[in-house]
């Protein structure tokens, strides 16, 4: 009877806390269902990816569930401003890109908030509020920076810190990987590959990894881990290389 109270006392990301945060049917996550179908879609999705990867390099697979399944919890009070839940139109094509990226980034922050009402463990807290790291929002300085050269990165870069433990880096690595792939046209099983490849690189170059303990062999597991997850989700839309010599 003293589990309970020590794992609420001291937050704790005891297995019985995880599993019970890992039940889709807790209220967090059927709000982000109703207000964020598609954001909840992509959780399930990430948490998929980063499930398999941190069994696969020996990490905490429950914790990087749990995290995937919370990470974008900031994002119900503004689901429509994200690409995933939109159906049509997009409002960030009438907005001022430095807005767009306020707007953006402002989910992380939002998200951790959040966690911490719910009385997250500090572990699960800690992946959403260092799963962009403090990346820069690309797309939108990229647009910014065309009418402005003087604008800084700065204010396009997400809030937080870069992934501190091995699970925080395996999610980001997932939630990447899994909004950029929905847009990937014949993922063939060598352009699943490359495409994890570099994202990883990437992140690498971005020093979005170098506190998190990840090691190169670690990384090399997890592409593959990816690439075999995203194959099976994608088996319909592969395109085999013996299917294409036999011409069907």
């Amino acid at each position: 009877a003293i589990l309970p109270i020590l794992e609420q006392s001291f937050n704790l990301p005891t297995r019985f806390r995880l599993l019970e945060l890992s039940d889709v049917n807790a209220p967090a996550l059927k709000e982000l269902l109703t207000q964020a179908p598609g954001s909840y879609s992509h959780s399930m999705n990430v948490a998929h990816l980063a499930e398999a990867a941190a069994e696969d390099i020996g990490a905490n697979p429950l914790l990087a569930r749990v995290g995937a399944y919370y990470h974008d919890i900031g994002k119900i009070e503004q689901a429509e401003y994200f690409v995933e839940n939109q159906r049509g139109t997009n409002k960030h094509d009438e907005m001022n890109p430095r807005l767009s990226a306020t707007v953006i980034r402002s989910h992380v922050k939002i998200g951790a908030e959040k966690a911490r009402e719910l009385n997250l463990p500090k572990a699960v807290v800690d992946i959403i509020a260092q799963h962009h790291g403090n990346s820069v929002i690309a797309w939108f300085y990229d647009k910014a920076k065309k009418a402005d050269d003087t604008i800084r990165k700065e204010d396009f870069s997400y809030p937080g810190s870069p992934p501190a433990n091995k699970e925080a880096g395996i999610v980001m690595l997932a939630d990447a990987v899994e909004a950029s792939s929905r847009v990937l046209k014949k993922p063939s099983l060598p352009r699943l590959d490359a495409h994890v490849h570099q994202l990883i690189l990437n992140k690498i170059q971005e020093g979005q990894l170098d506190d998190c303990a990840l090691t190169l062999r670690d990384l090399e597991v997890i592409r593959h881990s990816f690439v075999r997850i995203m194959a099976g989700q994608f088996h319909s839309r592969i395109e085999y290389p013996k299917q294409k010599e036999a011409g069907s």
